[in-house]
């Protein structure tokens, strides 16, 4: 389900955690899903009961990753990630880094990829200051978009 604002997340997030839901946030680009991608939100979602995405909007894309990026517009990244059984919400943010949604969910697990060490993690220090943790998960061996870009030019 897609989340339309902070102020909604911060809600969905009291919501879950009165319930006594374990939740899970992540975040990142989802440009051109691949089985790097889908394997890294089932381990995402196995730490907890709900799994809130958060998605980098367009221009945030742009400044992270250059002026070619991303290859699909917001909508769409958000349409095919939200389809995914794994993932429970889906909200865009425009900044480069998610903190102010972190902030607003609160989430009990706060999980990145194998290319990140825990003091590069932002909102380590939020997540842990209310008893949450944050997980780290290896990436598939291989597998990402800059690499199926770089396969694809080449063709």
């Amino acid at each position: 389900m897609i989340v339309s604002s902070i102020d909604a997340l911060a809600e969905l997030g009291r919501e879950l955690r009165a319930a006594g839901s374990t939740v899970v946030f992540t975040n990142g680009v989802f440009d051109i899903l691949h089985a790097g991608h889908v394997t890294y939100l089932q381990v995402a979602r196995s730490f907890g009961d709900v799994l809130v995405l958060g998605i980098n909007a367009d221009d945030s894309v742009r400044r992270l990753k250059g002026p070619e990026r991303p290859l699909n517009a917001l909508s769409d990244r958000m349409i095919v990630v939200d389809a995914l059984r794994c993932v429970d919400y889906v909200i865009s943010f425009a900044q480069d880094t998610p903190l102010d949604l972190i902030r607003a969910l609160q989430p009990d697990v706060l999980v990145k990829g194998g290319d990140y060490v825990r003091e590069t993690v932002v909102g380590v220090e939020d997540v842990e200051s209310w008893g949450g943790r944050v997980e780290i998960v290896p990436l598939l061996e291989g597998r990402s978009t800059t690499n199926l870009i770089t396969r694809a030019r080449t063709v």
